[in-house]
């Protein structure tokens, strides 16, 4: 049975996308930033992310299906981001995709958009094969979530651990701000912490000695708010690039040493890191360490699947599909649903 060709949509933040998929296969992966948007404001304003979304959407739709080199005459379903998100976000990519179902008269997948992100490190494309969605140990660390997720099979999903409190993108963020570097942050954080020296300052490693599998990040966004407040701004770029090591250096080795914990619980082989701060640098570098010591495989998406995109909405649907597993109704709209609740199972 060949695999189920969608066309995919993702609107549950910031980033507008769009993907034509042939199962775990990427034809094109369309993706349109408001970044430049929010920079002004420290953050993203739900209000004019919807916004944008309505503009973005169906020239990026356009996009994809153009650069895929299909028409709709060859699509087998739509899918869309149902949540969590912010919720005006999220009602335009499904009120656009419920649409193009309609008029099309094609099937609809709704997708839970942190399944999308397990998926990511499956993903192939033009430059590198499709893997097999196997059980394996998640990290998922972006703005919004920090979990240990047990994948035990498709839509079974079992959240080990998670913050207490700021997630690992957040307090990349947060930090960020207080150091003056701008948003987003993480990127710039892990740009400078690769020119400095992580030992410098000594920042709280929240929660590392307990034996659970919890986080806590709030604590460390308040040490680099104390250290603002004692040293003032950083005054050369060696200081500024040994204080934002620091920082990546803490966080890292917490979401490290509880993964490893977590792998240990699970007993599973195989581990990947998934969400936007899977991109980091210094935390790919410590997973590949640990697996080289601990004897596990790990996967890690592409840096161009970290982010917020649509492909990996698609591979999860076109998995789904396959499977026989397509929620019903098949499209529903929420801000908060856990991975291990409700329409997240089978």
């Amino acid at each position: 049975m060949p695999a189920p060709r969608i066309v995919a949509i993702e609107s549950s933040c910031d980033e507008t996308a769009c993907a034509v998929v042939d199962g775990l296969f990427v034809r094109s992966s369309v993706v349109a930033t408001q970044i430049e948007i929010h920079a002004q404001f420290g953050g993203v304003v739900p209000e004019l992310a919807s916004r944008h979304h309505l503009t973005a959407v169906i020239p990026v739709v356009r996009e994809a299906l153009e650069r895929a080199q299909v028409s709709w005459d060859e699509i087998d379903a739509i899918a869309v981001t149902e949540g969590p998100g912010l919720v005006g976000a999220v009602l335009v990519g499904v009120q656009v995709a419920r649409g193009l179902a309609l008029a099309r008269g094609l099937p609809l997948v709704g997708v839970h958009h942190m399944e999308g992100h397990l998926v990511s490190p499956f993903l192939g494309d033009a430059e590198r094969e499709p893997g097999e969605f196997a059980p394996h140990l998640a990290l998922s660390v972006s703005g919004g979530h920090s979990e240990l997720v047990h994948v035990r099979r498709l839509g079974e999903y079992v959240v080990l651990g998670r913050t207490r409190d700021d997630a690992a993108g957040e307090a990349f963020d947060k930090a960020a701000k207080l150091l003056g570097l701008g948003y987003p942050g993480g990127p710039v954080i892990d740009r400078l912490a690769a020119e400095g020296d992580p030992k410098a300052v000594t920042f709280p490693r929240a929660m590392l000695e307990r034996d659970n599998l919890e986080f806590s990040f709030s604590g460390l966004k308040t040490a680099v708010a104390v250290y603002v407040d004692q040293h003032g701004q950083p005054g050369s770029r060696q200081v500024l690039a040994d204080v934002c090591a620091s920082f990546q250096a803490a966080v890292v080795e917490v979401l490290i040493a509880k993964l490893r914990l977590a792998r240990r619980k699970a007993g599973t082989s195989l581990v990947t890191i998934v969400g936007g701060v899977s991109a980091n640098r210094g935390l790919r570098a410590a997973l590949e360490r640990a697996a080289t010591k601990d004897g596990f495989e790990v996967r890690m998406p592409p840096l161009r699947y970290c982010g917020d995109n649509a492909a990996m909405i698609g591979g999860a649907a076109a998995l789904r599909w396959s499977a026989g597993l397509v929620p019903e109704p098949p499209v529903e709209v929420y801000a908060s649903l856990g991975l291990d609740e409700g329409r997240a199972r089978p």
